[in-house]
């Protein structure tokens, strides 16, 4: 049985979001072909998330000159705890599923704050003197990416910080199986959105089904 993480970042309802729509019909057909999975759904706009503050990094600072846990604040103690746990437990996850749109060509700031609480040097990745190594090894990600326009190819592919910036990260901490399925077009091309969101329904099916 493998552990999945469902992670969406957009705070719009499912109904009035092509992301959530197109997540779902992948949820759907993941379960239909992985029954004994167990799936933990995380919108990053609802969960309350521990995020790096003045107090994890004047604690992270401490650890760094060796001074003990036990001299810590209280806050600094909480936070550390709260995240560490947050981290134990996106890790523990043998599978991830990233729906995002593209807001401003990257990625939604809570998306970016989650990225941040769990890419942390000694719990999901360590350095090297040839580089960062990680730990999540053996694992494999998705990310459904949405926007109204075209940037999987020229001449806008250089504008997106978003899947590129993602899929850089997860290599990073150790996960290098990434598909992307990008939902694109709607936005410039009104006439035909229908048939781009049916398409991206049909495709995350798809990949529901073999991931």
């Amino acid at each position: 049985m493998a552990q999945v993480l469902y992670i969406t970042a957009n705070p719009k309802s499912i109904e009035s979001s092509i992301g959530h729509r197109v997540g779902q019909a992948f949820l759907q057909a993941y379960r239909e072909t992985h029954a004994n999975d167990d799936i933990e759904e995380i919108n990053v706009y609802k969960e309350n998330f521990p995020i790096l503050d003045g107090d994890i990094l004047s604690a992270w600072e401490k650890i760094r000159g060796g001074i003990p846990f036990s001299e810590m604040s209280q806050e600094e103690k909480q936070k550390i705890n709260a995240l560490n746990q947050f981290i134990d437990r996106v890790a523990s996850a043998d599978k991830y599923v990233f729906v995002s749109p593209m807001w401003n060509w990257s990625i939604p700031p809570r998306l970016k704050a989650f990225i941040d609480s769990i890419v942390v040097v000694g719990k999901t990745f360590h350095y090297t003197e040839n580089g960062p190594v990680g730990h999540l090894v053996g694992k494999k990600a998705i990310h459904i990416q949405v926007s109204g326009g075209i940037y999987s190819q020229e001449p806008f592919m250089k504008m997106d910080h978003s899947h590129p910036y993602l899929k850089q990260v997860l290599n990073i901490i150790g996960i290098e199986n990434v598909e992307v399925l990008y939902v694109e077009g709607h936005g410039i091309n009104r006439e035909g959105a229908n048939d781009i969101i049916s398409k991206a329904m049909t495709d995350a099916e798809k990949h529901g089904k073999n991931f």
